[in-house]
């Protein structure tokens, strides 16, 4: 759940290997298809297999307002659904972990939106794990979801929890990817990082500063070895606890 906080991409040297794609936002379209179109125009959806899990996930299941608009809606609670340039930009991080049968961890599955679109690309042979630590969010995202595709709740392609996500869900560990949805601002959780399997990629946000924070992608090779990537600038919300989201103190 996060807004992107400026357009240029920050890569050093040793990243030039990784192509990102420059980012833009606030289209305004009039359906899911044209909001697709737009994103195509602007080269934030590259590849074909993304573009047609975000055509195949109308995202007015999902966003409560403007859901055509890419930019970031409240959905309560203390989150947002993401804007949809950055949901692309996601989908093609991890384009090369969400093959069919592979196994995704979605972390502040908010929505659900992102975690469908995750389904869509592992097929039905494949399962998506999507984790908040608001029930109430939970609750509306299965809504979304059996509005959607009930089927994919039903078969277990899709599975949404409620847990806190910092330590990931080990009952379905390891993961191909895991996707988080929330700046960490005391380092990348290691229960995540253990949770990944070789191979994998994660991609996660990052708190530099007060001010700052940077979209990293996790890479673990086939003998374990992590190797970081930073990326975008970007502005999540932070991943804590639920009582600091919702704004609960203890006096």
């Amino acid at each position: 759940m996060f807004v992107s906080r400026r357009l240029s991409l920050v890569l050093s040297q040793a990243n030039k290997r990784q192509k990102f794609p420059r980012m833009f936002f606030m289209t305004q379209s009039a359906s899911n298809d044209e909001l697709i179109d737009a994103l195509k125009r602007q080269k934030v959806v590259k590849h074909e297999d993304v573009e047609r899990a975000m055509r195949s996930v109308d995202r007015g299941f999902y966003c409560p307002s403007n859901a055509y608009f890419d930019a970031p809606e409240s959905i309560g609670y203390g989150a947002t659904i993401s804007a949809p340039h950055m949901h692309a930009y996601a989908l093609e991080l991890l384009r090369d972990q969400l093959k069919p049968g592979a196994k995704v961890l979605d972390v502040g599955s908010g929505s659900g939106y992102l975690t469908m679109c995750f389904a869509k690309m592992v097929g039905p042979n494949g399962k998506v794990v999507g984790i908040d630590h608001i029930p109430a969010l939970v609750n509306s995202s299965i809504e979304n979801v059996r509005r959607d595709c009930p089927e994919y709740l039903d078969n277990g392609l899709i599975k949404l929890v409620a847990g806190d996500g910092r330590k990931g869900f080990l009952e379905e560990a390891p993961y191909d990817a895991i996707h988080v949805g929330a700046a960490a601002e005391e380092g990348v959780p290691p229960e995540l990082i253990n949770q990944l399997v070789n191979r994998g990629r994660m991609v996660i946000p990052v708190a530099r500063t007060r001010n700052r924070q940077d979209l990293q992608v996790i890479d673990k090779n086939e003998e374990g070895k992590i190797d970081k990537q930073k990326g975008v600038g970007v502005q999540f919300v932070p991943l804590c606890d639920k009582d600091s989201q919702l704004g609960i103190r203890y006096d």
